[in-house]
């Protein structure tokens, strides 16, 4: 279980940024811009290191193929869902059941180290297929997992703010 107490409602939180993503090279940009400025506030409920970690581990799991299985209703209507997920901006306020947080959030040291694993990670996308179905949306193409990448990460970084 968590030890991030839930407080924030994230569909609520005023202030996010609007991002987009056109490459993962921008994810690549902006990741450490946000760890590297000592005044990056987080509006959500999760610290920096542990969404970097979230969308670390997502993007490994597109070319490793470690990804949990969804249920099967959310496996019916997924694939329906594809396009919509590649193409429009995610909204936020989707809670994972309690007992996936630690495997989805993960908890693996500083920002500085997490990042470390990201930056690894995106560059492995451009020699390793991105090819594993996707739990819920189903088969999916290399460049239909970057665009799901990019989707995830403008909705979590935009809950991180960097101050001046």
């Amino acid at each position: 279980m968590s030890d991030i107490a839930k407080t924030v409602i994230a569909r609520a939180v005023p202030g996010r940024r609007e991002l987009h993503f056109s490459t993962l090279d921008g994810l690549a940009i902006e990741a450490p811009a946000l760890v590297e400025n000592p005044n990056t506030k987080m509006l959500g409920n999760w610290p920096l290191e542990r969404i970097l970690a979230h969308l670390t581990v997502a993007i490994a799991g597109s070319m490793d193929g470690n990804l949990p299985k969804a249920p099967l209703i959310a496996r019916l209507i997924g694939p329906f869902l594809k396009k919509r997920f590649l193409k429009n901006p995610m909204k936020p306020g989707f809670n994972l059941p309690r007992n996936a947080e630690e495997e989805f959030y993960p908890d693996r040291g500083t920002a500085q180290a997490v990042l470390i694993e990201l930056e690894k990670a995106i560059l492995r996308t451009k020699t390793t297929p991105m090819i594993i179905a996707h739990p819920v949306l189903g088969k999916m193409t290399h460049e239909d997992w970057t665009q799901l990448h990019l989707r995830h990460a403008e909705l979590h970084l935009s809950f991180a703010v960097p101050g001046s």
